[in-house]
């Protein structure tokens, strides 16, 4: 009957070779350490000894920095031209499908100076189509009614209105709440924004507004005070 070693003496056989390779390891890297530091020391030794190309390459890299920053800011420039002239014809407009709009309005607004106009039109978005805030601290949220037909299409109504009214201000903390359309707004409509404060950008305004140079808060009258002072003041 053979005989089975005791535990002990086969664990001791299985961690022979695992400790063997483990040393190997330790060697290897110590031998790699080694080689690095003598490559570092190496390279240090001849950048020390070539000091002048260090100049050469730090001149080089200053001139290629101020390069880059000077396209960057020449692209700079010439996108804030290109916005600033920026223009849309009714025809245009009326083309556009309705998140296109969206976008349309969203670049009016930063035309105008709204740096960080945005268009978070979809589902959920509780009546806000374009936030902004303009030059003068003032929180813009506008809904944009897309008209296919234009002039012909349905009339923006005191019911559109009413949603816009009840997340305007109470959820989106507006101080501008505006309705954008390339149609028509019905009378029981502006009645009703004008006893909430809504402000009505139809069909003739926003053409003034979009194929003109002005921003749109010169266009709309009684405005809410401006949150902080302009750069004029």
């Amino acid at each position: 009957m053979t005989r089975r070693p005791p535990a002990r003496r086969r664990s001791a056989r299985r961690a022979g070779p695992r400790r063997r390779q483990q040393e190997n390891q330790l060697v290897g890297l110590c031998v790699g350490a080694a080689v690095a530091l003598w490559l570092v020391a190496k390279v240090v030794g001849w950048l020390l000894g070539h000091w002048w190309l260090l100049l050469v390459a730090a001149v080089l890299a200053a001139l290629a920095g101020i390069w880059w920053w000077q396209q960057r800011a020449r692209r700079a420039r010439w996108e804030q031209a290109q916005a600033r002239a920026l223009r849309y014809g009714l025809s245009q407009l009326d083309t556009l499908p309705h998140r296109q709009f969206e976008y349309a309005v969203r670049d009016l607004m930063r035309r105008d100076g709204c740096a960080d106009a945005v268009q978070v039109g979809g589902q959920g978005d509780l009546g806000a189509d374009v936030k902004a805030t303009d030059p003068l601290g003032r929180r813009w949220v506008i809904q944009c009614k897309h008209r296919r037909h234009g002039e012909r299409g349905a009339a923006v109504g005191a019911p559109e209105l009413q949603v816009l009214n009840g997340t305007g201000r109470p959820v989106h903390q507006a101080d501008v709440v505006v309705m954008v359309t390339n149609g028509r707004i019905t009378q029981p409509g502006r009645v009703f924004a004008r006893q909430q404060r809504l402000h009505l950008v139809d069909r003739a305004l926003l053409g003034s507004w979009a194929s003109g140079a002005r921003p749109l808060w010169e266009l709309l009258p009684a405005l809410p005070p401006p949150r902080r002072p302009s750069a004029r003041s």
